[in-house]
């Protein structure tokens, strides 16, 4: 069982940056690859990023790729996503989530934060 809290969200004018954090309870962090998602108003949650329990395998969506950056510290039990070069279609609530392995979590996620918002001006 994992808990997972994140924070960091808020509101920034396009070409800006956030850092989003997302910290997990439990001992047992390490073992899970976590990912994060997004979800528009009006529109299906969506995949962004995912890292292997180790930190050595990535996978981002293309809408995000060169822009944010995926990352892990097991010891402080907390992922991040360092967003840059924000667009106002990144506009989202962020949702961090914990599944088994990088595809897993990529997919079908086993645990959910409860979101953080994101808002992108123009």
């Amino acid at each position: 069982q994992v808990q997972l809290v994140e924070s960091g969200g808020g509101l920034v004018q396009a070409g800006g940056s956030l850092r989003l954090s997302c910290a997990a309870s439990g001992r047992t962090f390490s073992r899970y690859a976590m990912g994060w998602f997004r979800q528009a108003p009006g529109k299906e949650r969506e995949f962004v990023a995912a890292i292997s329990w180790s930190g050595g395998s990535k996978n981002y969506a293309d809408s995000v790729k060169g822009r944010f950056t995926i990352s892990r510290d097991n010891a402080k039990n907390t992922v991040y996503l360092q967003m840059n070069s924000l667009k106002p279609e990144d506009t989202a609530v962020y949702y961090c989530a914990a599944g088994g392995t990088i595809v897993t979590v990529s997919n079908h996620p086993g645990y959910w934060g409860q979101g953080t918002q994101v808002t992108v001006s123009s």
